[in-house]
């Protein structure tokens, strides 16, 4: 899919009505991009968007301890639990289940977006996010994407900057 099978927004109505409301509460006004095919992987996102692998932002949940954690994680990157583990003290930790994302996000799993969840949980922003000045995030459907500076993303979600990304042996 080109660019051109875009068909970019100028407003929010494109979201998920949760994350669109989101929007308006945090005053962001962004440009909501919808497809006509799901985008659930980093790799399809970034292929409809045509932009770096590495710019697309994963909100992908954990459970550490039983607690749902939020980590954004860049789309060419993979999350090191163990890492994970150790920056949140915690005694176990594993990728959450399609109803633990739900229930603690509101949203699927392929449309999670790095804020406007159902519940607070704590969030972990890996640094490599801010290698690039734009990143595009899921906006709460696997069809939806937005675009935003990764500092303000990551202000958004209320995230701490980690460095949890699986090390390239």
């Amino acid at each position: 899919m080109s660019t051109s099978d875009m068909t970019p927004t100028t407003t929010s109505s494109d979201a998920h009505p949760r994350f669109a409301e989101a929007l308006r509460e945090l005053g962001l006004d962004v440009g909501v991009r919808r497809f006509p095919d799901a985008t659930r992987t980093a790799a399809e996102a970034a292929a409809a968007i045509g932009c770096e692998l590495s710019q697309i932002v994963k909100s992908l949940i954990f459970e550490a301890d039983g607690a749902p954690v939020l980590v954004l994680m860049d789309g060419s990157s993979r999350v090191d639990v163990e890492r994970v583990r150790a920056e949140l003290g915690a005694g176990k930790v594993k990728r959450a289940g399609a109803d633990l994302v739900r229930e603690a996000t509101g949203y699927a799993i392929g449309g999670v977006p790095p804020f406007g969840h159902r519940t607070k949980s704590r969030v972990l922003a890996d640094r490599g996010l801010l290698d690039h000045a734009v990143v595009w995030a899921a906006a709460g459907t696997p069809h939806t994407v937005f675009p935003l500076d990764p500092k303000s993303l990551i202000a958004h979600a209320g995230g701490t900057l980690v460095d949890v990304r699986e090390r390239i042996a």
